[in-house]
């Protein structure tokens, strides 16, 4: 209770920044973002004060601290929303919050741009609190104890959670100070290329959350500088590296630990190899004229999607079946193990790959004995098995997840890209989900069961999962 209180005082707190905005430029809404900031600091203080004062938690209350605490935040997030009048519904405003906080960039607000700056503002801020991690910043700024390597390890997206320092909260304060460093360079370098301070900011922090959430109705197709789309496509494709690497690069100026990783060899061949394919099919197909555009647009939208950006500057619902084709397997790629992009992570599909290899040598050598290498150690069966359940957990999520889907009405592609894209946190899909679509005409059910999967999807499955077992509420 204690600890589920601290990190509604930081979703509070995170809220005044909105304040900022809304007394600058005057706007009514402020009113409403107050009343959620204060309602929201007085419970999280009062959550504080109810909870245990022992400093150490268990194995079980710190599983349900990360899980519970993604919900906790969603709900108390959702409140400038709904006071405000904004997003009047429960499902719209809890649908819009979850998908912030999870950098899903999946959206019901089908007119963006009416919205007063305050409310756009605490939408971006929520990707960009949610994009290195609620939990990994309540560990980086507040001692917990023992257990704060396994909130930070239940967070941290990929089948490995690498450590920079022996000390879990320094690992989590360098990781957060290298975030903030990349964002400051994304903001000054879109506003040197034209782009308003305002929406420099907001941009800045949907790309570097790999959100996707935008201060424009046509995403980044309102903007036609090429400079701007090529600053984006750098800022999104280093968003999906491991962070740590970016730590290491940055603090010993060894920018060769970018390549001595495997992941990210793997992670930027597959991004050269798919941009290059929808780049060649665009051109061939007479659908734009010239190299350029064709190389920027496939480009943006190959590492948007492969990230889980989710930004448009195209509508590849509408591309050529090669083009578009690779953009769907994109929405099953993700950004590395480390980074703040989600779906199923190249690290993990070396592990797979290497796997598969394993057992194919072993109908040749039946009692030989292969370990699974990866980054030059050998793997752990329990992590080689954990990487295999959680393939196995995603697809039948999704599966499910399309099923209600459909059975609420949306047409196969739609319902199928729609859970994909949640469940990957990705945002835009195809069909009556595409880039140039939102979400706002989905059931409130719909709404709900999408919601779940981008929490399941962010928490990387086994965390929120936890909760729904028996045992795991017993003492």
């Amino acid at each position: 209770m204690r600890n589920l209180g601290r990190m509604i005082l930081i979703t509070g707190l995170a809220m005044l920044s909105c304040l900022f905005w809304s007394v600058l430029y005057r706007e009514e809404s402020g009113f409403g973002i107050a009343y959620a900031t204060l309602f929201t600091i007085v419970v999280g203080f009062i959550f504080t004060k109810l909870g245990s004062q022992s400093g150490d938690m268990s194995y079980k209350e710190s599983l349900a601290v990360v899980s519970l605490g993604w919900l906790v935040a969603s709900v108390f997030g959702s409140l400038p929303y709904i006071i405000t009048g904004y997003l009047p519904s429960l499902a719209d405003a809890w649908f819009e919050t979850v998908s912030g906080f999870t950098t899903t960039g999946a959206s019901v607000v089908t007119d963006v741009e009416s919205w007063p700056r305050g409310l756009l503002f605490w939408r971006s801020m929520t990707h960009w609190l949610g994009g290195m991690g609620i939990i990994a910043l309540f560990v980086a700024i507040i001692s917990i104890g023992v257990r704060a390597n396994q909130l930070f390890k239940a967070e941290v997206p990929g089948p490995t959670a690498d450590k920079i320092s022996p000390r879990i909260r320094e690992t989590a304060k360098s990781l957060w100070k290298t975030y903030i460093l990349i964002t400051a360079a994304c903001v000054f370098s879109l506003i040197l290329a034209g782009m308003e301070p305002f929406d420099a900011m907001c941009h800045s922090f949907a790309t570097l959350a790999t959100g996707g959430f935008s201060t424009k109705n046509a995403s980044i197709a309102y903007y036609t500088n090429p400079a701007i789309h090529w600053i984006i496509i750098l800022f999104m494709f280093l968003s999906g590296v491991n962070f740590s690497l970016h730590f290491i690069a940055l603090r010993k100026r060894k920018f060769m630990v970018y390549w001595q990783n495997a992941e990210f060899r793997f992670y930027t061949a597959i991004a050269l190899m798919a941009a290059a394919a929808a780049a060649i099919s665009l051109h061939n197909t007479q659908t734009m004229p010239g190299w350029e555009k064709p190389i920027r647009d496939a480009c943006f939208q190959v590492v948007s999607i492969m990230t889980t950006t989710g930004f448009a500057t195209a509508d590849y619902d509408k591309w050529p079946a090669l083009a578009s084709g690779v953009i769907f397997l994109m929405f099953f790629t993700g950004g590395c193990a480390g980074s703040t992009g989600g779906c199923i992570k190249p690290g993990r599909y070396i592990i797979l790959f290497k796997r598969a290899l394993i057992e194919v040598k072993k109908m040749i050598h039946p009692r030989a004995m292969y370990p699974l290498r990866y980054q030059g150690k050998a793997l752990p069966e329990a992590l080689v098995t954990n990487v295999l359940q959680f393939f196995f957990l995603y697809i039948f999520l999704l599966a499910a997840g399309m099923a209600i889907l459909n059975a609420a009405g949306l047409d196969v592609m739609s319902s199928l890209s729609a859970a994909a894209a949640c469940l990957g946190n990705i945002g835009p899909g195809f069909g009556l989900v595409g880039p140039t679509q939102n979400y706002a005409f989905i059931t409130d059910g719909g709404k709900f069961t999408l919601g779940f999967l981008m929490l399941v999807g962010r928490l990387e499955i086994f965390p929120l999962l936890v909760l729904f077992l028996p045992e795991f509420w017993r003492e």
